[in-house]
């Protein structure tokens, strides 16, 4: 009669485990990464979809590609809208329903995500921009854009009526 090593069955059983979990770097298979920073990727806003007067709603995309080793996006970009001379500011929440993906992005690979709001007339509670901050997630650091698209209207509640949806993975 054969009998059968034991370690064969153990390395087998050490296979079908690593296959299941992705493999050795995670459940997508690729290496892990550092998070995505500031310093590591072009980051560009526009072109808009502009409200063009109170009560419109535009559209503005943020693209952004890395340009280092991969890198990793986890949960939402962190927006703030700033006024004049940055005497206030505006966080900029979530869109609703908007569920938070994990993306690794390669060296060349690119993302987005829009930022979607409504424009008010000037004063009456609403919003007067002037810049845009973005920063990634776990990255204190950001870049500052110039705020064209308008004021941002009140939403009656004390809150305004913008948010920023999920990041989208761009290309293939």
């Amino acid at each position: 009669m054969r009998t059968t090593p034991i370690a064969v069955p153990a390395v087998l059983a050490a296979l079908l485990l690593l296959a299941a979990c992705g493999g050795p770097d995670g459940d997508d298979g690729k290496p892990d990464s550092s998070p995505c920073s500031a310093a590591t990727v072009s980051m560009e806003v526009g072109p808009a979809s502009i409200a063009p007067a109170a009560g419109d709603t535009g559209e503005v995309p943020v693209g952004f590609t890395n340009q280092s080793a991969a890198c990793t996006l986890d949960g939402f970009p962190e927006v703030l809208l700033a006024g004049a001379g940055d005497s206030e500011s505006l966080d900029v929440p979530p869109t609703k329903g908007a569920k938070a993906q994990k993306l690794t992005l390669a060296k060349g690979e690119s993302a987005s995500f829009t930022l979607t709001y409504e424009r008010g007339p000037r004063g009456d509670g609403s919003f007067d921009a002037e810049n845009l901050r973005v920063e990634l997630p776990g990255d204190s650091d950001g870049r500052t854009f110039r705020w064209t698209y308008g004021p941002v209207a009140s939403d009656g509640g004390g809150g305004h009526k913008i948010s920023v949806g999920a990041y989208q993975q761009v290309g293939d």
